[in-house]
């Protein structure tokens, strides 16, 4: 099979988010896979001159390997379509629902999709937080309304520790998000283009799948496919997949899931541009169900040509 595509692209790396390290990772696996299979490609270390480096670079095609703010909730994809460069990955509105937790928990109970009890928190709340919702109770987990990576997460198991995960999670943002603990099996669905890939099962060494055990060898375990009964492991595709296409995503994502003690799923959130480093979940996902790193990146490049032509 030849080329799927001779325009040049840019991989979009790095970027000004707090993922700017892992994002370097995922655009140098994928700049390699490029290369390795003959597309013409050059790498991209996103500033704020980007569109500068584009043009420098006579980029016709991007890549987007950025994670967190400004790369995956749709600023940068706003930039591309602007200068009319078409892009691997979710569309802006798509972008931006799916990095604020907040307007994709909303879209997802409006679709009675299940989602667990959650809050919104603004730092004028404070002092009286529980006045807001006195029915959720310990253990919590509160974290930034806008980030991935699980950067700024925290559990909390009673009141004493609030003040610090508090203060971490407004670090990034003005508003913050208070969800109830729930006790279960981590499963993340891969999607590619309209179909689940597969789920997978995390099982960290930490306390949560939290920023280091995601990016660091051994830090957890990963089972594929995850050990669910087998209705249940089909009903978690299926809610993968609609999660997905209510928040309107396409080429490709990673859904993250939450399987209880009496195997009800409920979602947490939807990555529209997933980790491509070689500890990352999609990859893991398409390998066990026979796609090579390569062939993915070049299916993720065939399904943002076709919403292209």
């Amino acid at each position: 099979m030849g080329l799927v595509t001779e325009k040049k692209i840019g991989v979009l790396m790095g970027g000004l988010s707090a993922e700017r390290e892992v994002s370097l990772k995922s655009g140098d696996a994928i700049l390699k896979a490029l290369k390795d299979m003959g597309y013409n490609a050059a790498g991209i270390d996103v500033g704020r001159d980007l569109a500068d480096g584009l043009k420098q670079e006579k980029i016709e095609f991007a890549f987007i390997a950025l994670h967190g703010r400004y790369g995956e909730d749709g600023a940068v994809q706003g930039m591309l379509e602007i200068m009319g460069i078409p892009y691997t990955g979710s569309g802006i509105a798509a972008s931006a629902l799916g990095m604020n937790k907040v307007f994709s928990k909303k879209i997802f109970e409006f679709h009675k999709l299940p989602v667990g009890q959650y809050m919104i928190l603004e730092k004028k709340d404070l002092k009286d937080w529980k006045g807001k919702d006195s029915s959720l109770e310990f253990p919590v987990v509160v974290k930034p309304v806008s980030e991935g990576s699980s950067v700024g997460v925290s559990i909390v198991s009673e009141e004493k520790g609030l003040k610090d995960a508090f203060a971490l999670a407004f670090k990034y943002g003005k508003e913050i998000l208070i969800e109830k603990y729930i006790k279960g099996r981590e499963i993340q669905v891969g999607i590619l283009g309209k179909r689940p890939l597969g789920a997978i099962e995390i099982i960290p060494k930490r306390q949560f799948y939290d920023y280091e055990a995601k990016y660091t060898a051994n830090m957890s375990e990963h089972i594929f496919p995850a050990r669910l009964p087998e209705q249940v492991y089909n009903e978690a595709l299926e809610l993968g997949l609609k999660a997905h296409s209510v928040l309107g995503c396409k080429g490709y994502s990673r859904v993250d899931l939450i399987i209880d003690s009496d195997n009800r799923p409920f979602l947490l959130e939807v990555n529209t541009l997933p980790g491509m480093t070689n500890v990352s979940l999609l990859p893991e996902i398409a390998k066990g169900v026979g796609i090579d790193f390569n062939r993915l990146v070049e299916m993720i490049l065939m399904e943002a040509l076709k919403e292209d032509n």
